[in-house]
């Protein structure tokens, strides 16, 4: 591959960016199953996972899609928001195969006001098929789990606070607002 400037990369270069490249993708793919969880965005979260994918969560063990409709129950049933964070990732390649950990905490505001914050890994194995890497096989572990005290959210009571749009579990959430704009009036807040 020749850079911009003429020269040549050099091969261990070459293994570098490649490497890169995958570790991006194979992250992008767990986002995609974070943010479909969070926002009940079923299309994206499926596109995380090969269709004959296998996963292991709790009690839950079953497809993409038994785990999508079991987990959006679950979550309706007892949170009124979630947010599955990703942390630390690590890759081992190899092929068309990949192996991977990535450690998360998952946080949720209950419906009786209480938060739940959880901590644990995803232990992955992904397959490229037909030049899409997906998840071929899940175990989540569930490393801690606990309640968190609450409080009220930060600046909720100001006439204006959701002009721009609200943290929805659906496609109406301010995230997918194409363009995004401000719609609050310019103001600085004093002591």
């Amino acid at each position: 591959m020749q850079q911009s400037n003429g020269s040549q990369l050099s091969e261990q270069e070459l293994v570098g960016l490649k490497a890169l490249v995958l570790r991006n993708t194979l992250y992008d793919c767990q986002l995609r199953f974070t943010r479909g969880m969070d926002r009940f965005d079923e299309d994206l979260f499926l596109s995380a996972f090969h269709s004959d994918a296998v996963i292991s969560a709790g009690p839950f063990v079953g497809s993409p899609q038994e785990l999508y409709s079991w987990a959006k129950d679950l979550h309706e049933q007892g949170q009124k928001a979630t947010q599955h964070c990703l942390l630390n990732f690590n890759v081992d390649a190899q092929g068309d195969a990949a192996h991977t950990e990535t450690y998360y905490q998952f946080v949720a505001r209950n419906k009786d006001d209480s938060n739940w914050i959880a901590g644990g890994r995803y232990i992955d194995k992904f397959t490229r098929i037909d030049g899409q890497w997906r998840i071929s096989t899940r175990q989540n572990i569930i490393e801690w789990s606990g309640l968190l005290p609450s409080l009220d959210i930060p600046f909720g009571d100001l006439p204006d606070v959701n002009d721009n749009g609200l943290a929805m579990r659906d496609k109406t959430d301010i995230s997918y607002l194409r363009p995004l704009i401000n719609r609050r009036q310019h103001q600085i807040p004093s002591d």
